[in-house]
């Protein structure tokens, strides 16, 4: 590494310009720019929402969508895409991938993350984060950590407790370090427990660094830093963007006073050096892309990224034959990416109602708009318009959904209905048509009850990016066979959601009361009805499951099962495995996702599928050893289509690890005399008092005893005194 002098050092650790680092000596600068779903490379006055304009780039499917593809192959490669076209535009490090967990359906970032769930969001995320850099090209992994709400983004504080932080907030992002290795990780704008993450220690050195073994760079989010000293300090390396200079000087001043170690400034700046090195040295000179192949591939991921939520008489596949009135302003001008900082400029892009023309073969296609997305239209006359063009249809399809402006980076949602007009129409348009199929556009969950009840047919497109539209006209015309899966549950209400009492909070502070209990482990748990569950979405053929087996790998539940093709097309399943643990000690959730894979099979295919769930996957976070822990005892493996859909169950029993706790003068009489040598020690040298067998004052006395702290037993007629309980204790622990 380069020989620094301190403000050489501190210069390297903050940006020269909205997206570029510092060039000092030979020292190269870098050019990072926005993602995560396509190239958001500025060409004017650079801004971080997306104000100016930027290069055109393949707008592949922003990740709420593409990760209801549940395949991370091919999120891999669409990584290899986004890494070509960063090649091609000289950019060293792209903005990505947004893994935050869904904590609420009012999140207004929702649409640049994967999951709910911490398994999805990791698997798939690593998937990305290894696509992008096999190509020479850096990844900033973010937002860490617990940034789940857009509302008081840069002051308000997550106050969550240690088990959910560890088993559900840093999950995801642990796998992702452990099997990606992101160049970067982006630290968010928030508190976490009340310490603003730019300048927290335990999260940025203690978690990412001594526990992890993270050793890439950690840069803030775009004016996320508010004391670059104290960030320093913490663990962060790169602040962004450039800030004039001043945080530079006072990094050097601090330094002088000696109010900061100068090996947190030179530790930060060789962070950054090797960044820079390693980004130049793996730069591309001329490198270009096949715009044409890109877009093919955006098209692949948008179709295969399509959840059939639902399908009743097999209404889908559309007949490219008769007549089919297409409604809604979506299908003329579609909605296919979020609002804000990833807002990409595409290079082309695929508008449904074409796209529908051309696969719809000899069938006639007529459009009515049907509504309007600012409400600026005369909407008794748009509807009376879409309801004869259904009327004298054979089928109609329906584009509802969500525009930019009601849901975007910078603010959250209010509810998760769809506009009152949408709903108008849709009631209108069945009246006359019973051959209904409702196309979703939208980057968060939505209330769907009005629209399942009105509507035979359902896709969820949530947001497909720029080949959206040739992606609906593929699934409906039966060219590919759905087969994307729900990454987040669909509740049936607002208040029936986990985070409902306690999102966005108030005074800067957001309880997760909801604990562990997040997405459909909520929704289990208190055992309620949801409109489309979690892992939930159909196909147009049928697959039927045979018994799982396991067998036990090193670390590695291994879990094996047939799945065969009974119907009389060609379609891919993804199997999903969860976990149970009936007897353990400790508070756990009913189930939770472990692993899943997918398979492709034609009409009559029968072929093996193995889960491999890994050991870190059955670890719970024991807070009285600061630790995950793998809890030793019987393991319920239920395999099905979804969190609601389970086919089949296997068991299968982990040795677990050797736990043990000293025991203390406030350990309960229970925990003492469950412990073997304890409680020969304490029945040989002290009258123990005296326990009436059966019921005795109304109640189990051995049960109520076996709660009070051994110290309180001596006030109710225990022998000995404090100090022989004390040595004794002290010798049980020695012989235990």
């Amino acid at each position: 590494m380069t020989s620094l002098s301190t403000e050489e050092a501190a210069s390297l650790g903050s940006g020269a310009s909205f997206w570029t680092t510092k060039a000092v000596g030979d020292i190269p600068a870098i050019f990072v720019t926005d993602g995560p779903h396509g190239l958001r490379k500025q060409t004017g006055s650079a801004d971080h929402l997306g104000l100016a304009g930027s290069v055109p780039a393949t707008c592949f499917p922003p990740l709420a969508g593409l990760g209801q593809s549940w395949d991370p192959e091919l999120i891999h490669r669409v990584g290899e895409a986004l890494g070509d076209e960063c090649q091609a535009e000289n950019v060293h490090v792209l903005l990505g991938p947004g893994i935050n967990i869904k904590r609420s359906p009012l999140g207004g970032r929702n649409f640049e993350y994967l999951s709910e769930d911490p398994h999805v969001s990791g698997v798939l995320g690593a998937a990305w984060v290894s696509g992008v850099q096999s190509r020479g090209v850096g990844t900033s992994l973010k937002h860490y950590a617990l940034n789940n709400q857009e509302h008081d983004r840069m002051r308000a504080t997550s106050d969550v407790d240690p088990r959910p932080l560890r088993e559900v907030y840093l999950r995801g992002f642990r796998r992702v370090v452990s099997e990606a290795d992101p160049w970067t990780i982006m630290c968010s704008y928030n508190r976490v427990n009340g310490v603003q993450v730019s300048e927290d220690p335990f999260l940025l050195t203690q978690v990412l660094r001594d526990e992890w073994g993270y050793e890439g760079v950690v840069v803030s989010d775009w004016g996320a830093v508010r004391d670059r000293v104290a960030s320093v300090a913490a663990g962060l390396d790169l602040t962004m963007p450039y800030d004039g200079g001043t945080g530079d000087a006072e990094v050097v001043a601090a330094v002088e006073s000696g109010a900061l170690d100068r090996a947190h400034v030179e530790r930060a700046a060789h962070r950054v050096e090797a960044l820079a090195r390693k980004a130049t040295a793996a730069q591309i000179d001329g490198a270009t892309y096949d715009v044409n192949e890109h877009h093919a591939l955006a098209r692949e991921a948008a179709a295969r990224s399509i959840v059939l939520l639902k399908n009743e008489d097999r209404m889908l596949p559309l007949a490219p034959a008769g007549s089919i009135a297409v409604i809604g302003s979506f299908a003329e001008k579609p909605r296919y990416q979020g609002g804000g900082s990833s807002h990409v400029n595409p290079t082309r892009v695929d508008v449904p109602l074409d796209e529908i023309r051309a696969a719809a073969g000899d069938a006639s296609v007529t459009f009515a708009q049907g509504f309007t997305v600012d409400g600026s239209g005369a909407q008794s006359a748009l509807v009376s318009e879409a309801v004869d063009a259904a009327a004298a249809a054979d089928a109609a399809i329906v584009f509802l959904g969500l525009d930019a402006r009601q849901e975007s980076e910078g603010f959250d949602r209010e509810h998760i209905d769809l506009p009152v007009e949408q709903i108008e129409l849709l009631v209108a348009v069945g009246s006359v048509q019973p051959n209904v199929v409702v196309v979703l556009s939208h980057g968060g969950v939505l209330d769907l009850r009005d629209v399942a009840a009105h509507a035979p047919a359902i896709l969820d497109g949530n947001l497909l990016g720029q080949a959206g539209g040739g992606a609906i006209a593929d699934v409906l015309f039966g060219v590919v066979s759905p087969s994307g899966k729900l990454t987040e549950t669909v509740p049936l209400r607002i208040q029936d959601t986990p985070a409902y009492l306690d999102f966005p909070g108030e005074h800067q502070h957001v309880r997760y009361s909801e604990g562990l209990y997040v997405g459909y482990r909520w929704y289990d748990a208190r055992d309620l009805e949801v409109a489309f569950p979690f892992g939930h979405g159909l196909s147009y053929t049928t697959f039927e499951y045979g018994q799982a087996s396991t067998r036990v790998d090193a670390d590695t539940v291994v879990v094996a099962l047939d799945v065969i093709n009974t119907g009389h097309r060609a379609g891919r399943e993804v199997v999903q495995a969860y976990v149970a643990v009936p007897d353990s000690e400790q508070v756990r959730v009913p189930r939770a996702l472990a692993g899943f894979a997918s398979v492709d099979l034609q009409p009559g295919e029968r072929r093996e599928v193995e889960i491999r769930i890994d050991r870190s996957d059955l670890e719970y976070w024991d807070v009285r050893l600061d630790r995950f822990v793998l809890e030793g005892g019987r393991y319920v493996v239920s395999v099905g289509s979804s969190s609601r859909d389970i086919r089949t169950r296997v068991e299968v029993d982990l040795a677990g690890d050797a736990v043990s706790f000293p025991l203390t003068l406030d350990s309960t009489m229970g925990e003492v005399m469950a412990n073997p040598v304890a409680a020969a020690l304490l029945t040989q040298a002290m009258s123990m008092p005296d326990v009436p067998e059966g019921d005795a004052m109304g109640t189990d006395m051995a049960r109520m005893m076996a709660s009070i702290p051994i110290e309180r037993t001596l006030m109710f007629g225990g022998g000995g005194t404090r100090e022989q309980l004390e040595q004794l204790l002290t010798a049980a622990n020695a012989n235990s």
